[in-house]
């Protein structure tokens, strides 16, 4: 059974999930959230502290604690699988293959992939739906070594990444994620149920395995009405890079 300055920080980290304390807000005093939780300022105080050391809330000695950011950051896990991320939010995935066919890897396959050129790859493109309405586009391009894995996955499988552990031990481990927007083409439009030109998040991605071997890459659509992605980042750590476009 968890201690009680745990359960009140999984309390606080839950409303401050719900937005019930903004960024750039102040948490209530010490004296005010032991006399909410009936606990002493002390056991406030641990479960304020473990807030502090995720990043979610700042410090300073006399004064009260100001939100830092509105969510915690998510697993890879979850990152890179849309079926994990909607579980993880209470919401049911779904997805089904349009199309599926090898062609041979171009330069860019094989950049990416550590391929040579003409290597049969196999290309997916994927609709996923979060509680039936389609959200996101995946064109994926997958090595050959893993190919043959992914096709005997069924059309409408909701996680390719679950069933690629559980026949392969495929364990995905890295990954680059490169973020921007572009317009809906006639196809992006026809299965998003959209219109043409309509702005889209964009995330293009290489996934490796623990050894570094490139599994994937991907180019993702979502609809940005649908889904959007926070970024938080410190003094002390920080994962984003701005780039020029490519």
């Amino acid at each position: 059974m968890p201690a009680r300055h745990e359960e009140i920080a999984d309390e606080l980290r839950r409303a401050i999930d719900r937005e019930e304390y903004t960024v750039g807000s102040r948490l209530p005093a010490e004296t005010e959230l032991a006399a909410h939780y009936g606990v002493s300022r002390g056991t406030v105080r641990q479960a304020v502290a473990a807030l502090t050391a995720e990043g979610l809330i700042g410090s300073r000695q006399g004064a009260r604690r100001v939100v830092l950011a509105s969510r915690r950051s998510q697993s890879f896990a979850e990152l890179r699988s849309f079926a994990q991320w909607a579980h993880a939010m209470g919401r049911e995935a779904t997805g089904h293959v349009v199309a599926q066919e090898y062609l041979p890897a171009t330069a860019q396959d094989s950049a990416r992939l550590q391929l040579r050129e003409g290597t049969p790859v196999l290309h997916v493109l994927r609709v996923r739906g979060l509680d039936g309405e389609p959200v996101l586009l995946e064109r994926t391009v997958y090595a050959d070594w893993i190919a043959p894995a992914v096709e005997s996955i069924d059309a409408d499988a909701p996680s390719v990444t679950q069933l690629l552990y559980e026949s392969t031990g495929l364990v995905f481990a890295y990954g680059e994620h490169v973020i921007d927007a572009v317009a809906a083409g006639a196809q992006d439009a026809e299965l998003l149920g959209i219109r043409r030109t309509s702005p889209l998040l964009r995330v293009r991605r290489v996934t490796t395995t623990r050894e570094g071997r490139p599994v994937e890459w991907s180019d993702d659509r979502y609809r940005s009405d649908a889904v959007s992605f926070s970024v938080h980042n410190s003094i002390d750590n920080n994962a984003l890079a701005r780039k020029t476009a490519e």
